[in-house]
């Protein structure tokens, strides 16, 4: 006879949740994550302090109000809270800014989801009652969008107006002017490519932050091997990823038993003379500069030294990928066939100094668009953060490059989708109303939030707004210099409309 008990089909430790509970749980777990990084926003957010815990960087220390950075560093099990990691996680890939606003937004619509739930809406009413709204907010945009490709000047204005923009609530805010022509610099050099990997970032600790330059052409972090030429005109480049040390009997546990000492002499003289052999055919490619990804030991050194090669060892991977990419060779590790191998050439190699470190130039590249900016500063977080917020600005770049169109920033885009949005609700029939309305209440909280880190009163500002943007004047936005509504057009705060666009949308997909 079958017996009509119910079968347990999880684990003796699994937990179950569901109906309110489940969803409680969701709404808790999203709104925490947009509450940690909610003080970060703005051009007055603060900077959080993260301390590694791990076993390979424990005690290490990250200062950082970058979202992203942030919802990287922290480990959490609440499924909702992990969408909104994620959600950070791509902006930040896809258009390299807006990690922080982006996950704000999914937060504050959550709150009002919450709070329609609890008026008995039914979730799927809400959803279609916020695809509404998101297309009205989108179409928005697009409207208000100002494309100014056709003029290279201002262009290019635009382009140096977006970079202060995303520099302004960085580590760099006090030089943002210096770090915004760097970074315009460095990609309009890009020629529209928007190859991020022509452009190397390198760090050295010492001097100030306005100490800080583009130089045309490759850096390499390294030195020349020792009795080898410092300077090297019409180079030929054999990029290698070989092992260039004394050739051992590397099987684990083999042993070599020798019955005189002048029979380990013939051991070394046969190494000697491998390596002799090596270094031989590598010479044979024609090339007078070396490179290798693993070490050079002092033998194949000298060997080089006597053959006027220019060895440069211990390249690390990405050096040396960018170094193919610049310079046009290709990496090897047999050196068999030298026909067939494709060297990389620059027209000078040289030492030079920052500050009391020595590293190559590579001048006169093929990929005419590499170029290397070098950060200086006082401590490592802080090198490190300028190089997070340089990297975002320099994201935000390319992607106006490739869509060139740009929105006013300082929350003049979300009030206006705002308005948007609210007028739609009112057209609406049934419960989708309260759903749409909702959706503008969450896009106003994004000028609240950047009142309320300014230190200003957020109510009064944010009412100013929309009584601004109401009586048409769109381009109205938070002035937080001075803590009023500005027009954001002669204060030149501007934005990517691709990275707006990709953050609304981003969310409606979710």
């Amino acid at each position: 006879m079958m017996s009509l008990a119910p079968v347990n089909i999880l684990s003796a430790n699994a937990e179950e949740e569901k109906a309110e509970t489940a969803r409680l749980s969701s709404f808790v777990g999203a709104i925490a994550i947009g509450d940690l990084v909610r003080t970060t926003l703005g051009p007055k957010g603060m900077d959080k302090i993260l301390s590694c815990q791990g076993r390979e960087n424990s005690g290490e220390i990250h200062v950082t109000n970058d979202g992203a950075t942030i919802l990287k560093s922290i480990s959490v099990d609440n499924p909702a809270a992990k969408v909104l990691i994620d959600i950070s996680r791509v902006q930040d890939q896809e258009v390299g800014d807006g990690t922080t606003s982006v996950t704000i937004l999914a937060c504050e619509l959550l709150k009002e989801a919450e709070i329609l739930v609890g008026s008995k809406i039914h979730p799927q009413t809400v959803i279609a009652g916020w695809r509404l709204a998101a297309d009205a907010a989108l179409k928005a945009l697009e409207a208000a969008a100002i494309d100014n490709s056709g003029n290279p000047d201002k262009f290019r204005e635009d382009l140096l107006n977006i970079a202060r923009t995303t520099l302004s609530s960085k580590i760099l805010t006090q030089h943002k002017e210096l770090f915004a022509k760097l970074a315009v610099d460095a990609v309009v050099r890009l020629k529209g490519s928007n190859n991020l990997d022509a452009i190397q970032v390198i760090k050295k600790l010492g001097g100030n932050m306005t100490d800080s330059y583009l130089d045309e052409g490759f850096l390499l972090d390294k030195k020349v091997g020792v009795n080898q030429p410092k300077r090297m005109e019409n180079c030929k480049i054999l990029l290698a990823n070989t092992s260039m040390d004394t050739d051992k009997i590397k099987v684990f546990g083999s042993r070599v038993r020798v019955d005189a000492v002048s029979k380990v002499a013939e051991l070394e003289l046969a190494e000697k003379q491998k390596m002799q052999e090596k270094v031989k055919n590598i010479v044979a490619h024609g090339c007078n500069v070396f490179i290798n990804r693993q070490l050079i030991y002092n033998y194949p050194e000298q060997l080089f030294a006597d053959h006027k090669v220019m060895a440069i060892e211990h390249a690390d991977f990405e050096g040396i990928e960018r170094l193919a990419l610049v310079t046009g060779g290709e990496i090897v590790s047999t050196f068999g066939c030298p026909d067939k191998v494709k060297l990389g050439t620059c027209d000078v190699i040289e030492e030079i100094m920052i500050g009391e470190d020595k590293l190559l130039k590579f001048a006169g590249v093929p990929l005419g668009e590499a170029c290397t900016i070098v950060l200086r500063g006082a401590t490592q977080q802080i090198l490190d953060e300028a190089e997070r917020s340089l990297h975002d600005a320099l994201c935000v770049l390319t992607q106006t490059v490739k869509e060139p169109r740009t929105v006013f920033g300082g929350g003049s885009a979300e009030m206006l989708m705002a308005n948007v949005v609210r007028d739609l609700a009112s057209t609406v029939a049934g419960k989708e109303s309260m759903a749409v309305e909702a959706y503008a209440k969450a896009l106003q909280m994004l000028p609240t939030i950047i009142a309320d880190n300014g230190g200003y009163d957020s109510c009064e500002l944010v009412a100013e707004l929309r009584a601004a943007h109401k009586s048409g004047h769109i381009t109205c936005g938070l002035d937080m210099q001075l803590g009023r509504v500005g027009d954001m057009q002669k204060l030149g705060i501007t934005e990517s409309y691709q990275v707006r666009c990709n953050r609304t949308a981003m969310i409606s997909d979710q």
